[in-house]
């Protein structure tokens, strides 16, 4: 379903945030998972999203519960403070491209099938939008989520973004890309 509510942002930004601490202790600073990464952190990013139509928000429930959700609309080029300070996506190349922003299923309901229904769901309405193309970053050492991108048709383009975090930690993204 479409991310619409006070609900979604919360269930949504309490997902990214298991996210993060269960696929990114010993890559992103501890202190700053801990300090920074929230299960609140994201409401007001998700919030000001739907109000501009910055992009778009998918939440998928099972049994009645948050499973699974992502962002996803036009690609990000330029400052991107949201996610990390200094971070500067380039790419004028991907122009015109549709991305998915973040992809974050439970961590105790991976496996499960949520995730790929979810990211069937965002490419069939990124498609339907009218992009040709799309694209992910997806962090470098984070193995499992790269084969699930690879078993959904992405495939890394050779390009990556550092991710500059506290304590002069970078962290290396990889853009995976398709065609839709």
């Amino acid at each position: 379903m479409e991310a619409s509510t006070e609900e979604h942002f919360r269930a949504m930004s309490a997902i990214h945030a298991r996210g993060w601490h269960s696929a990114y202790p010993g890559h992103v600073p501890e202190d700053y998972l801990r300090e920074v990464i929230t299960e609140d952190h994201w409401v007001p990013y998700f919030r000001e999203d739907r109000a501009t139509g910055r992009c778009k928000g998918l939440l998928l429930y099972a049994g009645g519960a948050p499973a699974a959700c992502c962002t996803y609309g036009p690609v990000r080029l330029g400052p991107s403070p949201r996610q990390s300070e200094g971070l500067v996506i380039e790419g004028e190349a991907y122009r015109g491209w549709g991305e998915i922003i973040s992809f974050y299923t439970e961590p105790a309901l991976t496996g499960r099938g949520y995730g790929s229904r979810l990211m069937e769901e965002a490419l069939r309405r990124l498609k339907a939008a009218g992009y040709p193309n799309c694209y992910v970053f997806v962090l470098r050492e984070n193995a499992g989520a790269r084969r699930f991108y690879a078993r959904h048709g992405f495939a890394w383009d050779g390009t990556s973004v550092d991710v500059p975090f506290p304590h002069d930690t970078i962290c290396v993204d990889l853009r995976y890309t398709r065609a839709l």
